[in-house]
């Protein structure tokens, strides 16, 4: 999408900031910044707002040779809205958009050259209608067949679909993951259903990222490893993350750091997760670093542009005005 970000209140007009942003893109770059070749299929419309995304993307070093260019559809766009120092309003224009037309077709293009190590879907773009929910239903079936690592970050979106239509589709897509990615509050929408209990922001186990709550965690997270998912990791905000594996259960604090903008801190602690992984580092290096990126994140504006190359991982260690030379 292309994403527009207001300096207070869009009601009262102002001046806007033009850029890209989308989840799957967000760690694209992320990746890309890391240094691992990444693709990314997705559509865009036959229009300025589509070639500056993958004008963008290409800049970035993202492969788009899998992306397609809809005639008949515009480009999605996305305003953020600041309205407090700490909360900011997201609206979606994205009903009717070249992403949400995204085909199946499209899919099987981008998987043509050669099958992924890891193929990384989120729950958002299921969420845009019919076809993209069957497009990324075929990419997650095309993966399975080729042997791809799959991982599924849930990044449910409220204003996309209801929380039922996303328990429902992501339910049955849980068989087909081996890396699930969801806020603790998000985790009972991937549970069988019956097993899943309530979920939305009241839902998490409980306060805090002490032993008790991620013993809990590991309580949710136990029927979705019985189910055949190999790891759960669950993002707890500013309290850290946690790994859960058939073996071990691991929690690591976030990294300590002052934040501006919250928007993306997600999706780059996604791009750090698979640059671990990639990397074939143990569930502990994969925490380390993924709390790494997403505290870049925190600590820049922009949905991606603060994303961390491999060398700056070590910046977040510098004592406070540092000035590197």
């Amino acid at each position: 999408m292309v994403a527009l970000r207001g300096s207070g209140p869009l009601k009262l007009g102002g001046t806007m900031q033009v850029s890209v942003a989308g989840a799957e893109s967000n760690v694209a770059i992320g990746l890309a910044r890391l240094g691992h070749a990444v693709s990314w299929a997705g559509a865009v419309g036959d229009d300025e707002a589509g070639q500056l995304v993958l004008r963008t993307l290409r800049a970035e070093g993202v492969g788009v040779s899998g992306a397609t260019v809809d005639p008949g559809a515009p480009t999605g766009l996305l305003m953020f809205e600041p309205r407090l120092p700490d909360v900011t309003r997201v609206h979606y224009y994205r009903a009717g958009s070249a992403g949400s037309r995204l085909t199946a077709h499209a899919v099987e293009a981008a998987f043509a050259a050669a099958p992924p190590r890891i193929l990384h879907l989120t729950g958002i773009t299921p969420a845009l209608g019919p076809a993209a929910l069957a497009a990324s239903r075929h990419a997650l079936e095309l993966a399975h067949r080729d042997g791809s690592l799959i991982c599924l970050d849930v990044n449910f979106r409220g204003r996309l679909w209801t929380a039922e239509d996303a328990a429902a589709v992501l339910r049955q897509w849980i068989p087909f993951v081996d890396v699930l990615i969801a806020s603790d509050d998000e985790l009972p929408l991937c549970l069988p259903e019956g097993a899943g209990g309530a979920y939305g922001p009241g839902a998490r186990p409980a306060d805090g990222a002490g032993a008790g709550r991620v013993a809990a965690l590991a309580e949710r997270a136990a029927p979705l490893l019985e189910l055949g998912v190999a790891e759960v990791v669950a993002k707890l905000g500013a309290d850290g993350a946690a790994v859960f594996t058939g073996e071990e259960s691991l929690h690591r604090p976030a990294t300590p750091v002052r934040a501006v903008d919250a928007v993306g801190a997600g999706d780059a602690f996604v791009a750090g997760y698979l640059s671990a992984l990639l990397d074939g580092a143990g569930p502990a290096e994969r925490l380390e670093r993924a709390v790494t990126t997403g505290a870049f994140a925190v600590a820049s504006h922009g949905d991606w542009e603060g994303a961390p190359t491999r060398a700056e991982l070590g910046l977040l260690g510098a004592p406070p005005g540092t000035v590197v030379r």
